[in-house]
């Protein structure tokens, strides 16, 4: 089937790049409005009904009307002298409060965006007194706005309605700040532009470089990238669609990180063609270039469908999780990757066929056999000190699986960020508890449907305000039908940190459950609340996600190697490149930076990502060893062709999806995950697949195979088995 769908497409090949080209760019100019339907706005809405703060959150929604979508922002409001509010300054602050209140925030646009493609996130923002500070030293509004705080159009909305209530209170002679997550997001999205806009720059460069350096080519240096760029247009589309159809909710973060996956191992798998296709004409200069294509994307269409199908296998196993976020997270990456694949095995091969040996133009390298180089003198090394090879790649990877020991998950989400927002957070919190702009709410609903009775509930309210970090306790609130209560609590902790969640976890939940009156029930939501019930349930998705996946990666390596014994073995070595990642993520954020450990989504991100990623390098590098073993000669002249073949593709493709990872250090929060996906591929690519599996091979000789080896077959068995690689085997390895 897939040397049919190679073979099609290197026969047709414009009409196969003519479709992805409309493909491409009418879906990627549709997406942000496909995928604004399908995103879901809090974090809380991911959890499942049974988890406490689920339960509090509905109540808030289906009894006090509160907006799932809405975003608060807290708006500081203060003289520009420093000095107290005066009774004349809290009526000119209603009063400015009230006009801004009534006026509509239009959503800017880029010039001629045309307005059915992007969202409009237009609104009048719901604006509100809060509190002022116990000294007089400010005032607080609460505006509540719409929509996710990671929307780029919320974000719009929220920039133009901070400038306009700064320039209203600047005539008034007041100074403002604004804090919240909708604020926070904006001012970490304004400080890290550059950064972000430099580093995506970086590694467009870096793949265009690379394959200049390597391929000496014009054509062989973009296409890449434009190939990349028509099927992830597509996958945009797909996944968006996929959703809808599904009614999955995806989390704002997601088609970025699908950004970032596809550029990945869309360059990948086009450099495993390109790399193919180059040996190949090489090998036959008299073959006609189309021919040559639907060859080549046929042999090499065979590992990357294994090597996609892991991932996607990899990543389906996240629709067993109990958190949502995951659980749509999985299934949108399968989507997309599985558009890539078909890219990969379409539109590639079809612009192979269309540009034949102007691929590599103006490079003259077609024209002679490579002289042995580096990768050549690499894979001799390998071949012939296996057992030393083996050993360093083992004690490398051992010694940082060691930083493991002690490995602490930080579920924390706020604190040191120097953002305008977390600045006037601080303001706030020398006056006020730090959880005054994001109370933590105790919801409190009668057993038989009936109406509460606020007076019963005076000995909850007590008890909580005697619970150390608790700073106050709101007044009880009914709802409009009677039939719930609300008690906010204030907590001297910010509510998005590690100790604000442990303290909701454990002595305000404990608190309620020993005071909550009979008769009633009572949930603690709000964003501490909502942290503490992720971190259960990312810990009970690590342990069911872990043994499936790896299960369905063992089962496609099994399909694809046709052994028993050489899934084990990559297994293994995966794994431990896995505990080498997490290892070295331990030493530098834990150890040497001090933080208060990894971030809690950091092992089942690593897992994920590097081990489905990371099984690519070793497919193609066994499926080549497997392929070389066909060959008349030894087994350790077979292992240094092969690792001398595949070493420019694996360690280039290794660099680009390396450093496509290095881009997410530009998203705030995101420092740990990039750090430990670049490390783990460079650690799959050029240790594991390089060092690790050759050398093991080597040892193992044909048994690797079992209980089915591969005999070497004559020359005239098939021309394809010796013709990509007509020069003779080195003396030194035929011993």
């Amino acid at each position: 089937m897939i040397r049919a769908l190679t073979r099609f497409s290197t026969r047709n090949a414009w009409k196969v790049i003519t479709l992805w080209v409309v493909l491409g760019i009418g879906l990627a100019l549709l997406s942000p409005m496909l995928i604004s339907r399908v995103t879901q706005s809090q974090s809380g809405d991911f959890l499942p009904a049974s988890y406490d703060s689920a339960a509090a959150l509905r109540i808030a929604e289906e009894n006090f009307g509160i907006d799932p979508d809405a975003t608060t922002v807290t708006v500081l409001v203060a003289r520009t002298d420093g000095k107290a509010l005066t009774p004349a300054d809290e009526k000119r602050i209603g009063a400015e409060a009230a006009k801004l209140a009534q006026r509509r925030v239009e959503m800017p646009r880029e010039k001629d965006q045309p307005a059915f493609l992007v969202p409009d996130r237009s609104q009048t923002p719901k604006l509100a007194p809060a509190m002022v500070a116990p000294d007089r030293s400010f005032e607080l509004l609460a505006a509540e706005l719409t929509g996710n705080a990671a929307d780029d159009g919320v974000q719009k909305v929220y920039r133009a309605f901070r400038d306009a209530t700064r320039a209203q209170f600047a005539e008034a002679g007041m100074r403002t700040g604004f804090t919240g997550g909708l604020a926070e997001a904006a001012d970490s999205a304004d400080d890290n532009r550059t950064a972000t806009t430099i580093g995506g720059a970086l590694v467009m460069g870096l793949i265009v470089l690379l394959n200049v350096l390597v391929f000496r080519s014009v054509l062989a240096a973009v296409l890449p990238l434009l190939a990349v760029a028509m099927i992830s247009g597509a996958a945009g589309g797909a996944v968006a669609g996929a959703a809808s159809l599904t009614g999955l909710k995806l989390d704002a973060s997601t088609p970025g990180l699908i950004s970032v996956v596809l550029l990945g191992i869309g360059i990948d798998y086009l450099l495993f063609l390109l790399f193919r296709f180059r040996e190949h004409l090489r090998a036959r200069p008299e073959q006609p270039a189309r021919e040559a294509a639907a060859e080549v994307a046929g042999r090499v269409g065979t590992a990357i469908t294994s090597a996609a199908l892991t991932i996607v296998a990899a990543f389906a196993t996240l629709g067993v999780a109990s958190f949502g976020q995951f659980r749509s997270l999985g299934p949108a990456i399968a989507v997309a990757v599985l558009v890539m694949l078909l890219g990969s095995l379409t539109l590639m091969p079809a612009l192979l066929a269309a540009c034949g040996r102007k691929m590599f133009w103006p490079s003259k390298s077609l024209s002679r056999q490579p002289r042995e180089g580096a990768a050549a003198r690499f894979g001799e090394l390998v071949a012939r000190r296996p057992a030393a090879m083996l050993f360093a790649s083992v004690a490398l990877l051992g010694a940082l699986a060691a930083g493991t020991v002690g490995i602490r998950m930080d579920y924390g989400q706020g604190g040191g960020s120097k953002t305008a927002a977390a600045a006037t957070a601080t303001e706030i919190s020398r006056a006020l508890p730090a959880g005054v702009s994001d109370p933590t709410g105790v919801y409190v609903t009668a057993t038989g449907g009936g109406a509460v009775d606020p007076g019963k509930l005076t000995g909850l309210s007590r008890a909580l305000g005697g619970v150390e970090g608790v700073g106050q306790v709101g007044g009880t609130v009914l709802s409009p039908d009677g039939r719930a209560a609300r008690i906010d609590l204030y907590l001297t902790a910010d509510p998005q940190s590690a100790k604000a969640r442990e303290l909701v976890s454990g002595p305000v939940r404990d608190a309620v459950a020993a005071n909550t009156p009979a008769g009633t029930s009572a949930h603690v939501g709000g964003t501490a609340a909502i942290f503490a019930d992720i971190s259960v349930a990312v810990d009970h998705d690590l342990a069911v996600v872990f043994p499936v996946a790896a299960a369905l990666i063992a089962l496609i390596l099994l399909l694809l190697l046709r052994s028993l014994l050489a899934p084990l073995v990559l297994m293994l070595a995966v794994g431990l490149g896995f505990a080498a990642t997490l290892g070295a993520s331990t030493l530098l954020f834990q150890h040497l930076l001090d933080k208060p450990g990894v971030s809690f989504t950091l092992p089942l991100v690593l897992f994920l990502f590097v081990v489905a990623l990371g099984t690519d390098y070793n497919i193609l590098i066994t499926d080549r060893i497997r392929e070389e073993m066909q060959r008349p000669g030894p087994v350790r002249g077979a292992v240094a062709r092969a690792v001398r073949h595949t070493t420019p593709a694996i360690a280039t493709a290794g660099l680009v999806l390396a450093g496509s990872f290095a881009t997410l250090a530009t998203t705030p929060g995101s420092e740990q995950v990039a750090f430990a996906m670049t490390l783990g591929i460079l650690l799959s690519a050029l240790v594991l697949s390089l060092v690790l599996v050759p050398a093991l091979a080597v040892l193992l000789g044909r048994g690797l195979w079992w209980p089915l080896r591969p005999t070497p077959r004559h020359a005239s068995v098939g021309a394809e088995a010796v013709a990509p690689d007509r020069e003779p085997v080195p003396e030194r390895l035929n011993a």
